[in-house]
């Protein structure tokens, strides 16, 4: 019998040792790409730790952060007072690290020739609660009198909230009746699918999607501008270019060697171009150093 209590011991002690090497991140499907990359080359170079990545948007993200069901939380907006209160309340010790900068992207389907700009009042008219906007001719006369079809993120995510605060003044105002999802691919489609149709989300997605999909130029009283790595670096994109972040718990890292690990390579300045590489735009490399140094790395 006690050899059998000593084995289990060495056995709970083994699995608890296992467990230490992972990192589970969830959180913001815009900020996902680049943490997907960085979590693919990290564990090919580092076999012996395991980096799982997820995405229940920004607001789902930071519910699982601060209930310690994750290490790392992805968000596309900074988190909010009560947001950071929870995870106080728990015991957890948060650390906001700056990643990249995004130009949120209007989408709408390749055939649609006639919305090539819109103003940010424009977009205000058809995405304010209430609105009253049902046909692309609502927003102006010579365009068609074909119904909108809209897409959007869902109300956890932090893309949501940014683009509702820059556009309808408000995080989280909108009107209601459009195609809501936390995955951005299932946004991505729905735009594809349909003449009619226009959808937000992160640059990143667009991009990818190459021909499939067309960017609307947006402007804000100052002529109309595309969404671009230039157009955010030098502050013409606005209002919808953004910051984005991940947010660490800074006693888990202390704790577990492997998140630690993932940090220093997530912001090493030779691990950047995995970042540019998703099309986001990447930092003053002086906002990378003062994150390694808030991390204590």
């Amino acid at each position: 019998m006690k050899t059998l209590t000593i084995l289990f011991a060495s056995l709970s002690l083994m699995l608890a040792a296992a467990f230490a090497q992972d990192v589970t991140i969830d959180g913001s499907s815009t900020v996902y790409p680049i943490t997907l990359s960085m979590a693919e080359e990290f564990n090919i170079e580092n076999p012996d730790y395991s980096v799982s990545v997820a995405f229940s948007g920004t607001g789902g993200g930071f519910e699982k952060f601060c209930a310690g069901e994750t290490q790392i939380s992805n968000a596309s907006r900074p988190i909010k007072e009560e947001e950071a209160q929870l995870c106080a309340d728990a015991g957890i010790e948060v650390v906001e690290v700056p990643v990249a900068y995004d130009a949120l992207t209007v989408v709408v389907n390749p055939e649609n020739d006639w919305a090539q700009c819109m103003t940010v009042d424009e977009l205000n008219m058809v995405w304010q609660p209430e609105s009253a906007v049902t046909m692309w001719s609502d927003v102006r006369a010579d365009w068609p009198a074909e119904e909108m079809v809209l897409y959007a993120p869902g109300v956890d995510s932090g893309t949501f909230d940014y683009f509702t605060e820059a556009i309808n003044g408000d995080g989280g105002l909108s009107r209601s009746d459009f195609f809501p999802s936390e995955d951005d691919t299932v946004l991505v489609q729905g735009v594809e699918g349909d003449a009619n149709a226009m959808g937000y989300f992160g640059f990143a997605y667009y991009l990818e999607e190459g021909q499939k999909l067309k960017a609307v130029e947006v402007d804000n009283g100052n002529g109309c501008v595309a969404p671009s790595a230039e157009a955010v670096e030098d502050g013409t994109y606005a209002p919808l270019s953004r910051p984005l972040f991940i947010y660490v718990n800074k006693t888990a890292m202390a704790e577990n060697e492997a998140v630690a690990a993932f940090m220093d390579f997530y912001l090493a300045e030779e691990n950047r171009e995995f970042i540019s590489d998703t099309g986001y735009v990447l930092l003053e490399d002086a906002m990378y150093e003062e994150a390694m140094m808030e991390l204590g790395q």
